[in-house]
């Protein structure tokens, strides 16, 4: 086996996986344990009731299902709709792509709203959907809150207002896969039925948990919903959940005390101030771009991500030659780009449990690479003006005051 050797740690700037803090390896550097035993139903009690929180909200139920990002969408999917079930679905991306595959896959009747890859979704076209819809055949809007291909956040408010507008019952659902616990996201003020998240992501886990929550509307979609579902059903949830076991099956430990300790960081540093600061690294790292003399794959202001920027590179680059030449450099992992922007765009993940210098050493390796592959960025440039911004905007630590 090929082992590759770095000295240092690896620079993980991928938008997810991404680092994992030191409080959360230590609580999960333990050995299993009986899930059937006093403590796991104890610390599940908690861990639901803490989950909410992040996803602002205080009527929905979560699950904390042992899965991937991919298997919340289809929980989401199969236990709210129907086989033939009309439902609105966003293309601007590609993880936008997969979900919409996922649906038709699974036979609902998908009407899909298709952005060029770097706009946000046309809520003018979804607009006019609905206007049309008396009947109100369209069962559900799934959209994706922050599309990581391209670095994409799309308006949610808006999109409820939308609904609010024409008086339409479709379910709102929302795969918040790169933004819950980085971007402002409120499912009960917004309106939104089901929510999902991956633990790999902004929580600043390893992969392995998909955490679903849904509305009372959502549940009472449920009841009629005909979709064939098995592992990802939430009546087998909630009969554990009155029971008191919370498992219907074997639940991953070690995950759940990771969650544990993520949560009560998140918590210690409040979530309003883990957004603030991932609106902070995001405009930073735009600030960076735009010095280098590059743009940004985002083709609006408002659809700004603050947990991934995109940068597109000179044709005479190849993106994905930058993603190497990092990695077997300058030990930098960096995203590549993907489906139709590959090869033109490569990604800078700023999201999870990082600060502003770890940002800094991630630009000065991008600036060098980019200088690797020929590209005439004065070094520096960029590193400047992010610490600039960062020098202004960045709080004192609230425990070292």
């Amino acid at each position: 086996m090929d082992y590759f050797f770095a000295p240092g740690r690896n620079h993980l700037f991928v938008p997810g996986p991404v680092n994992i803090p030191e409080p959360v390896i230590r609580a999960m550097n333990r050995n299993n344990e009986d899930f059937r035993s006093p403590a796991i139903p104890a610390l599940t009690r908690t861990l639901l009731e803490d989950v909410k929180k992040i996803f602002k909200t205080t009527s929905g139920t979560p699950f904390m299902i042992p899965t991937t990002g991919t298997g919340a969408w289809e929980s989401a999917l199969t236990n709210t709709l129907s086989p033939g079930d009309r439902i609105v679905s966003f293309l601007i991306g590609q993880f936008s792509l997969l979900w919409i595959d996922q649906q038709q896959r699974l036979n609902f009747n998908v009407d899909v709203i298709e952005s060029d890859w770097g706009e946000g979704a046309k809520l003018d076209i979804l607009a006019s959907k609905l206007a049309a819809d008396s009947a109100h055949t369209i069962k559900a809007i799934c959209i994706v809150h922050n599309e990581t291909a391209t670095g994409v956040t799309n308006n949610l408010v808006a999109v409820r207002r939308i609904l609010d507008d024409y008086r339409h019952p479709a379910l709102f659902l929302v795969d918040g896969v790169s933004s819950i616990c980085a971007l402002d996201f409120r499912m009960d003020e917004w309106g939104i039925d089901v929510a999902l998240t991956g633990s790999q992501k902004a929580l600043s886990l390893p992969t392995g948990m998909g955490i679903v929550c849904a509305s009372p509307k959502a549940f009472e979609a449920s009841k009629t919903a005909k979709s064939v579902r098995v592992f990802f059903d939430w009546g087998d949830y909630l009969k554990t959940y009155k029971t008191g076991t919370f498992w219907p099956y074997t639940p991953s430990i070690h995950l759940l005390y990771g969650l544990r300790a993520v949560l009560d960081l998140i918590f210690e540093e409040g979530l309003d101030n883990v957004i603030g600061r991932h609106r902070r690294l995001g405009k930073a790292t735009r600030l960076a771009v735009e010095a280098w003399g590059l743009k940004n794959c985002t083709q609006r202001e408002e659809w700004f991500s603050d947990t991934v920027t995109a940068i597109v590179v000179p044709p005479y680059i190849d993106s994905a030659e930058i993603v190497s030449r990092a990695w077997k450099r300058y030990n930098l992992s960096l995203g590549l780009g993907l489906n139709k922007v590959a090869g033109k765009v490569f990604r800078i993940g700023h999201l999870g449990y990082l600060n502003e210098l770890q940002l800094l050493g991630c630009l000065a390796g991008v600036e060098m690479v980019l200088k690797d592959v020929g590209y005439p960025v004065k070094l520096g440039s960029g590193v400047a003006a992010a610490s600039a911004y960062l020098q202004n905007n960045t709080p004192m630590i609230p425990s070292r005051i």
